[in-house]
């Protein structure tokens, strides 16, 4: 089937062509990184997970995502999914790829994450973590592209294949549990030092995951003849919503606890991400964006009337993703480090070259997805 990613008109080439691109200055971007080291980001000793970490954990929360298809399709026989079950798996396989380019890149020798499989360290969450991410991304490609090569062939896959859909059912819950444990594990920072923060993981991911794939079946329409279905479309709606409702949810339990119990060393990562600490906030507009985003997401998505209408579901569900993204991907992963431990306040910026090998890893999972998704648009219009 691989023969199909070769067929395109112009603009897929361009698409193509832009995206390989930005992949080469990325890659230059981190020539530098591999000569000069993790100096060149913005990284410091008070805050030494940055933006490559945030992007990780975010990407590990889209990937999970993906079970919202997943679960209501193969255990529920919800047939609306049929169509785009395969849409959500491979768009999991994208956003790992992109979680283990980013973990790689995060070290300062890349060769060193090996190291999580040849020195097996079950004490770690980082192993287990990095275990289940694997298994994860290897179970969703053999399913995928098994599914996908039935299909085209007119037949029903292997019965093998369902065991391993039924197996990467909990293995969604647990890449991004594991995730989340990596960070509650650590009782030296209050603000990840909290029992819901998996739960907080997973109600993001229910809510990020799904919209993404909303925008894509809209984007899909628009440059193909495959339509997704109206009635899978509404029901990633809902989904998102609820997910969305939930994660602003736990968001309110952690500032009432932080606030309510006053101890300074949760109320202060809070009051530095939202309204500043000491004099410094270079996060708080941010954040404040984020807050207003995925508040407006849950208003313009619970109501049916609004939910129902796919410009304005369009609009919620970018406003959901970006929402999300900024609040995972910028102030979870430095909100946790500033202030620090004994208080004091050391900002994070993410350095021009940063966000440049980030871009890099972007365009690769995009690239990967662009592939994946267009055999499998060749093999549902006949191909």
């Amino acid at each position: 089937m691989l023969e199909l990613a070769t067929k395109g008109g112009k603009g897929y080439w361009a698409w193509i062509g832009g995206l390989l691109a930005v992949l080469v200055l990325g890659a230059l971007c981190y020539g530098q990184q591999l000569e000069h080291g993790l100096m060149i980001t913005g990284q410091s000793r008070d805050v030494s997970w940055g933006f490559y970490t945030a992007q990780m954990t975010f990407l590990v929360g889209v990937a999970a995502g993906g079970v919202m298809l997943v679960l209501p399709y193969y255990l529920h026989d919800y047939k609306a999914f049929g169509r785009i079950t395969v849409l959500g798996e491979f768009l999991a396989v994208a956003s790992i790829v992109m979680c283990f380019l980013y973990l790689l890149i995060h070290l300062g020798q890349p060769f060193r994450a090996l190291n999580i499989f040849l020195n097996a360290t079950p004490s770690s969450m980082l192993f287990w973590d990095g275990n289940v991410l694997m298994a994860y991304l290897v179970m969703n490609i053999i399913i995928g592209w098994n599914v996908l090569e039935a299909e085209r062939n007119g037949v029903a896959p292997a019965p093998w294949v369902k065991v391993l859909v039924y197996l990467s059912i909990p293995m969604a819950f647990a890449i991004h549990t594991m995730t989340a444990f990596i960070y509650c594990g650590l009782p030296g920072r209050g603000f990840w030092l909290t029992a819901i923060l998996a739960p907080r993981f997973l109600a993001s991911a229910f809510a990020a995951g799904p919209a993404l794939l909303i925008l894509l079946c809209f984007v899909i329409r628009k440059v193909s003849d495959f339509d997704p279905g109206q009635k899978a479309v509404r029901t990633l709606a809902v989904i998102t919503a609820y997910g969305m409702v939930a994660n602003l949810f736990f968001l309110g339990c952690e500032v009432f606890v932080a606030f309510y119990s006053r101890i300074p060393e949760h109320m202060d990562h809070l009051k530095y991400l939202y309204v500043g600490l000491h004099g410094h906030g270079v996060l708080v507009p941010w954040m404040r964006v984020s807050l207003l985003l995925m508040g407006a997401a849950a208003l313009l998505l619970v109501p049916p009337v609004t939910r129902n209408n796919e410009t304005i579901l369009a609009v919620a569900c970018l406003s959901a993703f970006v929402g999300i993204w900024i609040d995972k991907g910028l102030g979870m992963i430095a909100g946790g480090f500033i202030p620090s431990p004994l208080h004091h306040v050391t900002e994070y910026v993410p350095s021009f070259m940063e966000l440049m090998i980030s871009a890099g890893i972007t365009a690769i999972g995009l690239l990967v997805l662009t592939v994946l998704y267009k055999i499998t648009l060749g093999v549902k219009q006949g191909g």
